[in-house]
């Protein structure tokens, strides 16, 4: 049997890719990063940066085709909790997206580049991989700080 350190929980939430499901995502996340001890504020930048990416989703990979899935996945043990937003949309390579100033993106009214920068303000670690024509998968992870 494993020790209390290798206990381990995994949760699974799969949505259409419609706007009107990111409450559904939102109540999920909040839920999850509750149960694995995140602080209050921690569970707000676990909310927005989730809710950022599925939203980027269902805009881009998708199109606002609300017959396709957005799949959430969250395991969270005692000091990390990954979150994986995976889609079957269009793909993109985030190293193409040229790391403009946040200055010059909010003066240029760029929206492109915002959301990944956005996220990646918010979480530990963040990094996305894509295999063309099958998935795409945008991990996030946030340490659990313990009092």
């Amino acid at each position: 049997m494993a020790g209390p350190l290798c206990h381990e929980r995994r949760f699974l939430l799969t949505v259409p890719s419609s706007t009107e499901n990111l409450v559904l995502i939102r109540e999920f996340v909040t839920a999850v990063g509750q149960q694995a001890g995140l602080d209050e504020v921690d569970v707000g930048r676990l909310e927005l940066a989730v809710d950022e990416a599925c939203a980027n989703v269902m805009e881009h990979a998708y199109g606002h085709d609300d017959t396709k899935e957005v799949v959430v996945r969250a395991t969270f043990d005692l000091e990390m909790l990954h979150i994986v937003v995976e889609d079957t949309g269009l793909g993109f390579d985030p190293g193409s997206v040229p790391e403009e100033r946040l200055e010059c993106l909010i003066a240029s009214r760029k929206s492109g580049g915002l959301g990944m920068r956005l996220i990646k303000s918010l979480m530990d670690e963040v990094r996305y991989e894509f295999v063309p024509g099958q998935k795409n998968e945008l991990h996030m992870l946030k340490r659990i700080h313990r009092a």
